[in-house]
């Protein structure tokens, strides 16, 4: 069984392709078959749940945020909770945990946001230039990711085969530092906080699937979700209102 979650882990789209809308792998974001410090590492994940979440306002176990990635990362749907990709990913987060203490936050954990702001407001057109000259090598110059064999080995950064609005790294705090961490790949930490600031900016002014949330209002949407200067959705960016138009259709 945990052999079974960390290939359904590293390969999301084929091994659990009834919950997955989108072209993305867990592993996209969470880096090194989820081992890695400072990219959402499962060990440290796993240890802190149940805990509160301000994004559904209750605490919500394990299971509950693993749901959450289908639904938002993914763009797919809900696994029930006995699923047994649910049991399978469980396993492996379990596994990649043992010995670590339960309920603390772990060095590594998450996204180290604390202190973490750019020296100016983020800008689209230094975003576009560090993208340029940074990221489309790996994830094209239209943001689109590269494909081998059918599957993602650089994962799309906008448009239809991406996360939707309601995920976690469409807010640009997330975003920025997981990029000031991690990115370019294999030279994480490369970037100055002003960089890393821009290029999320860019990467998140472009349109991606639509919120499941959805009240069909953009506006109401932002207010009720979003209402927050790290979300672009529902914000004008060169006069293209984020949220209003359906993402572009996903490569063949």
């Amino acid at each position: 069984m945990i052999r079974k979650g960390r290939a359904i882990f590293v390969d999301t789209p084929t091994h659990a392709r009834d919950y997955v809308g989108d072209g993305l792998s867990c592993s996209n974001c969470h880096l090194d078959a989820g081992r890695r410090p400072n990219a959402a590492p499962l060990w440290a994940a796993w240890v802190r749940y149940p805990r509160y979440r301000s994004k559904n306002k209750h605490v919500n176990t394990f299971t509950e945020r693993l749901q959450g990635c289908f639904k938002y990362s993914m763009n797919g749907k809900v696994p029930p909770a006995d699923a047994a990709v649910l049991v399978a990913l469980q396993a492996y987060a379990y596994w990649l945990a043992t010995g670590a203490p339960t309920g603390a936050d772990l060095p590594g954990a998450g996204f180290s946001k604390q202190g973490f702001k750019p020296p100016q407001p983020p800008d689209y057109t230094r975003g576009q230039k560090v993208f340029q000259e940074q990221c489309a090598l790996c994830h094209g110059d239209d943001g689109q990711g590269q494909r081998v064999a059918g599957r993602y080995v650089f994962p799309p950064l906008w448009g239809a085969d991406s996360f939707n609005w309601g995920a976690g790294m469409q807010q640009l705090d997330n975003a920025a530092t997981f990029i000031k961490a991690n990115m370019p790949f294999s030279r994480g930490g490369t970037l100055s906080d002003q960089a890393a600031w821009d290029v999320a900016y860019f990467m998140n002014s472009h349109e991606r699937p639509q919120d499941p949330r959805f009240t069909g209002s953009v506006v109401e949407t932002r207010k009720q979700y979003h209402a927050t200067s790290m979300s672009l959705y529902g914000v004008e960016v060169n006069g293209h209102l984020l949220g209003s138009a359906p993402a572009n259709p996903a490569p063949q």
